[in-house]
């Protein structure tokens, strides 16, 4: 019981920070979307498709990183620790980042390509997800700090949200500003339910019984 209500209080105490940084990354993107139109971009799936590869790996980064850092934190068995970093990372950013987008395009009339790109392009995604988890492994004394926890969350959602836009505009919807009140709908569920899961109860859900969870705060 100790460890669900651990993470009970971990993602409401996150929730305001993703739902924030998920505002900022259409406001991003919103813009870089006005520039492609402005400066009469060719073709603005493809430029956006380039941007994908950039955000996606850099996601995975930091999900591989919060992840091992949070279940390294709680117990200090290298090998789980390294399976759970590896399978938090690349399972739950794939469905963040291209599956969630994918089926938010498909019901909002596009005709989506699905792309995954850690089995199109290891050579792309591997290098980082494996840098994530060897900083996983120190970080967690940095991220003991509440400023550490909320800079780290928050950019890792913000990364995600950029990602994922990229992904319904590069792979289908390339007119998704005027549908941007259904798109921020879909966009909250695709970062923030995914990425809280791998921060926090993915890992946790894997420590072994009897431990102890310190909060953040």
């Amino acid at each position: 019981m100790k460890k669900f209500k651990y993470i009970g209080e971990s993602l409401t105490h996150h929730l305001p920070f993703s739902v924030l940084s998920v505002s900022i990354g259409l406001i991003f993107v919103g813009i870089l979307t006005f520039l492609s139109e402005l400066l009469n971009v060719e073709n603005v799936g493809e430029y956006f498709e380039e941007l994908f590869h950039i955000f996606h790996p850099i996601h995975i980064l930091f999900s591989a990183l919060a992840t091992t850092a949070m279940f390294w934190k709680h117990e200090k068995k290298f090998f789980k620790a390294f399976i759970i970093g590896i399978i938090g990372a690349a399972g739950i950013c794939g469905i963040s980042d291209v599956f969630i987008p994918y089926i938010s395009g498909f019901l909002l009339g596009a005709k989506m390509d699905l792309h995954i790109c850690i089995i199109e392009h290891p050579q792309i995604i591997l290098p980082f997800l494996l840098l994530g988890v060897f900083i996983g492994y120190v970080a967690p004394e940095t991220l003991e700090k509440s400023e550490g926890v909320i800079f780290s969350h928050s950019l890792h959602v913000f990364i995600s949200s950029i990602a994922s836009i990229f992904y319904l505009i590069s792979f289908g919807l390339t007119e998704w500003i005027h549908k941007i009140g259904v798109v921020l709908i879909y966009m909250v569920l695709a970062v923030v339910i995914p990425c809280c899961i791998s921060d926090i109860a993915f890992p946790l859900f894997f420590v072994s019984k009897n431990k102890e969870f310190k909060h953040f705060h």
